[in-house]
């Protein structure tokens, strides 16, 4: 579905960060066949290009290369893009950095890395895209941050915490946001099978077999997600379809946080 084709999304413009991975390429293939116009940002311009390319749609696309923690080159890059778009209505704030360790292991430095990325980052982007958001009238931003922000698990503590901040930022900014016609929501994804997944999985030396049958935290689906079944969501809230909700957060993830499994 090409731009100004009906759609869910028609006529509307996106910026999706950590556009180079699985759930941020999912999320805007879904965005682009709904007639959206999308901005990939993310840090590494390889994969970058790579996603823009394998995505085809031409005009439609752009892609941004910053590092969200670096305030002032996000705000360059956020002004770019919308620049580029015309325009902003939907923010969907995927990136994330990840830390793999005992909370008693934590270091000072293993921290301030992550927060620069996952709440800090988040915020950076956030900042300098409500202008334009709130100019949309109808702008919306979709959080995505993970099912483990609602229950413990060991040895991801920083992550998670991160992924716990963001859930209640998205409630304090729907409250900000909700005067100026910005919703603001978040979905927290499960065990989603990623390349990312994939190639941890990889250099562990563990099969595909291995890591479909062992890899996943349990859930009631008794399975992995993939990256267009969070996309599918992140679709849904950003579309008009819920113009109703704002300061929810929505697990997918197979009836993990729901089910005595977690």
């Amino acid at each position: 579905m090409s731009e100004g084709q009906g759609g869910r999304l028609a006529g509307k413009a996106a910026l999706i960060t950590g556009g180079a991975g699985g759930i941020g390429v999912a999320t805007a293939r879904r965005f682009l066949a709904e007639g959206a116009r999308v901005a990939l940002l993310d840090r590494d311009p390889q994969a970058l290009a790579a996603a823009a390319a394998g995505l085809g749609g031409g005009k439609s696309v752009v892609a941004v290369a910053a590092d969200i923690a670096d305030a002032a080159a996000v705000g360059d890059a956020v002004r770019h893009a919308v620049g580029a778009l015309g325009g902003l209505d939907v923010l969907v704030n995927n990136a994330a950095a990840r830390v793999y360790q005992p909370l008693a292991e934590a270091s000072a430095e293993s921290w301030d890395a992550i927060l620069g990325v996952n709440v800090i980052g988040a915020s950076n982007v956030t900042r300098a895209a409500l202008p334009p958001l709130r100019a949309s009238g109808r702008g919306a931003v979709v959080n995505v941050s993970s099912a483990f922000a609602l229950i413990g698990r060991r040895g991801m503590g920083q992550y998670d915490a991160t992924k716990a901040a963001l859930v209640a930022m998205t409630r304090a900014l729907a409250a900000e946001e909700a005067g100026s016609g910005v919703r603001v929501n978040a979905v927290c994804p499960g065990s989603i099978l990623t390349p990312y997944t994939q190639g941890r999985a990889a250099a562990r030396g563990m099969t595909e077999a291995e890591l479909a049958a062992t890899g996943m935290a349990p859930c009631l689906l008794g399975r992995w997600g993939t990256p267009e079944e969070v996309a599918n969501p992140i679709l849904w809230l950003a579309s008009d379809e819920a113009s109703f909700i704002t300061g929810a957060v929505l697990a997918v993830d197979g009836g993990l946080t729901g089910s005595l499994t977690g």
